[in-house]
């Protein structure tokens, strides 16, 4: 996404993975159809994606990403932002439709498959019929700002048990909290 929806609910899969480049002292760089960063922890390696492409066209970038660092499809995991959970509200999948988010859509076209975990962080739905793209394109109030970055936080903690325990086991410990 360009600089102009840096702070949109539209944003929110990149701030928990820019949260978590800052937390870990690592830098994104401009790569091949994104921004991309090596987080270690816990002995394993986090490759970290921002496609650079429009959000609703996300698959190109994360299909080349998988293929050039071969990673398989059950340690894949796609943070978008959704209007169906509240505020903050962080929820792990280890598969699932695309629920109307046009980035889930289009990654599902390109892989060919809907089975890839998503965490899906909520940006609310403070708006008026008609009004959903205004919404999600819309930035932050100031009252979302005060508890994005505790969310965002636990949002990061919540990739990282992913990748260290397991989709069964990071739902356990972070779907209800």
């Amino acid at each position: 996404m360009g600089p102009e929806y840096s702070n949109t609910r539209h944003n929110a899969g990149f701030m928990v993975l820019d949260a978590l480049a800052k937390a870990s002292n690592i830098a994104f760089a401009d790569a091949r159809y994104g921004f991309v960063a090596q987080l270690k922890f816990k002995g394993r390696i986090f490759v970290l994606l921002k496609p650079s492409t429009y959000m609703n066209l996300s698959g190109k970038a994360v299909n080349y990403w998988l293929q050039k660092e071969s990673i398989p499809l059950e340690n894949l995991l796609v943070v978008v932002d959704d209007i169906a959970l509240p505020l903050g509200t962080v929820r792990l999948r280890p598969q699932g439709s695309d629920g109307g988010h046009n980035g889930l859509k289009n990654i599902n076209e390109v892989l060919g498959t809907q089975d890839y975990a998503r965490l899906r962080f909520g940006i609310g739905n403070g708006f008026s019929r008609g009004r959903q793209v205004d919404y999600v394109l819309g930035e932050w109030s100031e009252e979302e700002m005060k508890v994005l970055p505790e969310r965002v936080a636990l949002a990061g903690e919540a990739v990282l048990s992913f990748g260290t325990v397991g989709i069964e086991r990071a739902m356990n410990l972070y779907n209800n909290r």
